[in-house]
């Protein structure tokens, strides 16, 4: 008789959001404990745990900066305490959108710390956990802008277009450990952000699909990438944005 499988634990950073949220409801529907961060809407991360708990799953919360390093480090070895985290998910991030002739130095330096440097942060104290596992699962989620540019974030299509080569980088370096690093990199997705952003209208013109996407579509193809379906697929920049590119 094979021993029982333990349950692999996933955590999601920007947890909170609406990607976030998505992203970990799939994992705790595909039986990952997940753990949903926050940095400061810890209110809303305790919503989504519960939301999940009552569907039957397992999940709980952590709340840092992922732009602050001793904070984060000192976040992850508390989570590492009870065992390896074998899925990680890169969600979070911020916009402060200006065009580059006018963005101040705050501005740029801010997107860049929470995206990219919060990738380093999260991600480096769990590789050699799991890596003596021999299976993980890392993803971060970019966006169409790193792919295509887009006016007024230089400072987030900057970032998000890091994580690109990093990713690739880090596939290479861990693939014989049985760990995957892809990214997802979502176009026009429902929400609080993209509703503000995108009149319905507007949606029709750069989007062929004619509409924006929902979360849960995003939150699709990152729990099969966190699955043992998807071991084989590597390295890889994947959109999800209906044809913008």
């Amino acid at each position: 008789m094979n021993a029982p499988t333990l349950q692999r634990r996933a955590l999601v950073t920007g947890g909170s959001g609406d990607i976030g949220a998505a992203i970990s409801r799939r994992l705790a529907a595909d039986g990952c404990h997940v753990i949903v961060h926050a940095n400061r809407n810890r209110e809303a991360a305790e919503a989504v745990v519960a939301d999940i708990v009552a569907s039957g799953g397992s999940a709980g919360t952590v709340a840092f900066d992922v732009a602050d390093g001793e904070a984060g480090r000192a976040a992850i070895e508390s989570l590492l305490a009870a065992g390896p985290i074998q899925v990680v998910v890169n969600n979070a991030g911020i916009h402060d959108d200006a065009p580059l002739a006018g963005m101040s130095d705050a501005q740029w330096k801010r997107v860049i710390d929470v995206s990219l440097h919060g990738f380093f942060h999260v991600t480096q104290p769990l590789l050699l956990p799991m890596a003596r596992t021999r299976w993980g699962r890392i993803v971060s989620v970019s966006s169409v802008a790193a792919v295509l540019g887009n006016r007024g974030q230089c400072n987030y299509a900057a970032a998000k277009a890091a994580l690109h080569g990093a990713t690739r980088s880090l596939a290479r370096e861990m693939a014989s450990r049985g760990i995957t690093a892809n990214v997802v990199a979502p176009g026009v997705i429902e929400g609080r952000m993209a509703e503000a952003a995108f009149p319905p209208e507007q949606l029709k013109q750069i989007v062929p699909a004619g509409r924006a996407g929902r979360p849960e579509e995003v939150a699709a193809l990152v729990g099969f990438l966190c699955s043992d379906a998807a071991g084989y697929i590597n390295g890889q920049v994947i959109g999800v944005n209906g044809g913008m590119g």
